[in-house]
């Protein structure tokens, strides 16, 4: 074999290596650019594991309350803590809260499993609260059991508290105030009515009298 053979044949060796090369660099690239050029590939990125163990709750059913939560949610596994989210004054629910896990396994599947799950013709809504977004807060008196207002006795004493003769023509006035008013929205209407007359509309002494001193 001549040297001008051997170089050409070396020469070959060099251009099927060089394109296997490319082949290989192209089929480990993820894409080719639409505006040319050479063959890329995507960042690896490291998915984070999800180390959450508190979940959010929204559309909570009357009755399905902080007892009702604990023994339907422990099924799955230990919880730490439960809070629904009330009114201050009335203590009714206001059908959100939250509730923690011991272990963050357990939320992802509560969450997976309990999301737009059908209970008492509500879906409620479970989503997983990353660690940055947990309000510190959020547990604040989570371990005092909410006593509603009583309303019933409050309104008693309001009612029979000791009034001044001052005090008693002011409620007195309010009521004729608000007569008068309900007597013009009838007549406004176009509805012939005769409205009774409030019996003691003349300024009675009250009740309890609080004396100045």
């Amino acid at each position: 074999m001549g040297i001008k053979a051997k170089k050409s044949m070396m020469k070959k060796v060099k251009k099927g290596s060089s394109e296997l090369a490319a082949v290989r660099k192209d089929e480990a690239a993820d894409f080719l650019p639409l505006e040319g050029g050479p063959a890329r590939k995507l960042p690896i990125t490291e998915i984070s594991e999800n180390k959450s163990t508190v979940l959010y709750i929204g559309r909570i059913p009357h009755g399905f309350y902080e007892n009702e939560m604990e023994a339907f949610f422990k099924q799955f596994g230990e919880i730490r803590r439960i809070r629904i989210a009330r009114n201050k004054k009335t203590g009714k629910s206001k059908h959100f809260g939250f509730i923690q896990f011991a272990s963050a396994e357990v939320a992802n599947i509560v969450a997976e499993t309990m999301h737009n799950y059908l209970l008492f013709e509500h879906l409620l809504q479970v989503q997983i609260i990353p660690p940055d977004r947990v309000h510190p807060k959020m547990w604040k008196g989570v371990n005092r059991f909410y006593k509603p207002l009583d309303w019933v006795h409050i309104e008693r004493k309001r009612h029979n508290k000791e009034r001044t003769f001052e005090d008693q023509k002011k409620l007195v006035d309010g009521i004729l105030k608000r007569d008068q008013k309900r007597r013009k929205k009838i007549e406004a209407a176009g509805i012939d009515y005769e409205c009774p007359e409030i019996v003691g509309s003349d300024v009675s002494a009250p009740k309890k009298i609080k004396f100045e001193d």
